[in-house]
């Protein structure tokens, strides 16, 4: 906000943009004007276990556990936690809030129906500000760890024709009613039976666009430049029916370090050797 009030050019979302969809329980109300399906949740984010408690156990919300505790803000799979019954609501609760407290500062979290053995299937696409909005078709980041994605394939395997169409309608309509500038991610969970729901949007680059950039030839950070300098996606030739479908397979392996003889958890240490990947169709970031 400060740069725009300066005159400062910003690459990256607007701050209205920002706004909306950095707040989780902001991005629900966009959805739901956008027509777009959303999991079956709190629309106001809770302060407290028993705030939580009450909403769930209110008759008029049709809602029953197992349950998911999320983060009003922030992302990266911090402030998530899995109720699997109404006795572990306030332990989950409290830890989900703790952590989200810590990492932004804000430690209200809502309630939404947990969605068994989901896929998460993200749209990469690109707005220009005015409305315009281009999708650059989907990711897989089904494999994770502690919630944080793990590997991203691109495009999504598997998925049916119908429901990835109607996925990447409803992306490019919920950032073109906000009118959206810059690279973002609308992310949703698709169930066993092909439904899906909208999560969140990422209104900024995210480490998986290379797979994207790879099966498209799009180069995503360059067009958020030109966006940010004032073209408008036509005007860089960008339109919907000149981005054509992937006809090949592209998938990113995060390195991760964690410690096995303490179950895993995320760890620190030097690094005393480091080989380059090599070979064709490598690319390293």
């Amino acid at each position: 906000k400060k740069l725009e009030e300066n005159g400062v050019k910003f690459v990256g979302p607007t701050v209205e943009n920002l706004n909306t969809f950095g707040d989780k329980t902001s991005a629900k109300e966009l959805a739901i004007k956008a027509n777009v399906p959303i999991i079956t949740g709190s629309d106001a984010a809770f302060s407290t276990p028993s705030e939580a408690q009450d909403w769930i156990e209110d008759p008029s919300n049709p809602i029953t556990y197992p349950v998911i505790v999320k983060a009003a803000m922030g992302g990266g799979g911090r402030g998530i936690r899995i109720v699997p019954t109404a006795d572990d609501l306030e332990s989950m609760f409290r830890l989900a809030s703790n952590e989200a407290l810590n990492a932004f500062g804000d430690g209200r979290c809502f309630v939404e129906k947990y969605v068994d053995q989901p896929r998460h299937i993200e749209v990469q696409c690109l707005g220009d500000g005015t409305g315009n909005v281009i999708h650059l078709y989907d990711r897989d980041c089904s494999v994770q760890r502690r919630h944080q994605k793990v590997i991203e394939t691109a495009p999504a395997t598997g998925l049916g024709d119908e429901t990835r169409q109607v996925i990447f309608e409803d992306a490019c309509r919920l950032l073109s009613l906000n009118k959206y500038r810059n690279a973002g991610t609308v992310e949703f969970l698709v169930d066993k039976d092909g439904h899906h729901f909208f999560m969140e949007v990422n209104p900024r680059v995210q480490v998986e666009h290379t797979i994207t950039e790879e099966i498209t030839g799009i180069d995503i950070v360059q067009s958020q430049i030109m966006i940010a300098s004032g073209k408008t996606l036509p005007e860089l030739g960008l339109t919907q029916d000149t981005i054509y479908p992937p006809t090949q397979y592209a998938m990113q392996c995060r390195v991760t370090t964690e410690n096995p003889a303490h179950d895993f958890r995320p760890d620190t240490g030097t690094i005393d050797v480091f080989r380059m990947p090599c070979g064709f169709g490598i690319r390293l970031d």
